[in-house]
């Protein structure tokens, strides 16, 4: 006799991973305020825009559950910036909190990864910021680590310009 689901890995099986829509934008603009403690509605209903219609290489996916948005990941193809070969990038990714710790976050991560298989990519990447353990920590139970390229970054207030 097969021993009984937990509760969380019965309602993964209900999930439906699919493309955002312009309805969905309330959703993602609380789950990501969640996240990140800032309301950024007019930076996600452009970005819903500019995604919707998918042009083959860019993706924006929800997570549902019984009829609401419980999660969101935001990726693209990107080729040959200095130097690397087409890979996928993640990035943005959001899951209710209350229902963080029940495979949302890969779910939609699988669902972006077939993407890029699909398109015979054979590398994702993202970024995180150093602090956000959480995140780091999903991306690598996930099998992510450290790759060949340094993000480096300018503060413009002291950019000379004379």
């Amino acid at each position: 006799m097969k021993p009984a689901m937990p509760e969380a890995e019965n309602e993964l099986v209900n999930i439906t991973i699919r493309e955002a829509e312009p309805g969905d934008l309330d959703a993602i603009v609380e789950i990501d305020k969640q996240v990140s403690g800032v309301k950024k509605a007019r930076y996600w209903r452009e970005t819903l825009e500019h995604y919707s219609g998918q042009r083959g290489s860019e993706f924006f996916l929800v997570a549902e559950l019984r009829q609401s948005v419980i999660g969101f990941i935001l990726g693209e193809i990107r080729a040959w910036e200095f130097g690397s070969p087409s890979c996928g990038w993640v990035y943005a990714i959001g899951v209710a909190r209350d229902h963080l710790q029940q495979g949302v976050g890969s779910k939609l991560l699988d669902v972006l990864c077939g993407h890029f298989r699909q398109a015979d990519v054979t590398k994702v990447r993202t970024m995180i910021a150093r602090q956000d353990h959480e995140l780091l920590s999903f991306f690598r139970s996930y099998g992510m680590m450290a790759g060949p390229f340094q993000q480096l970054e300018l503060d413009l207030e002291n950019l000379r310009t004379d």
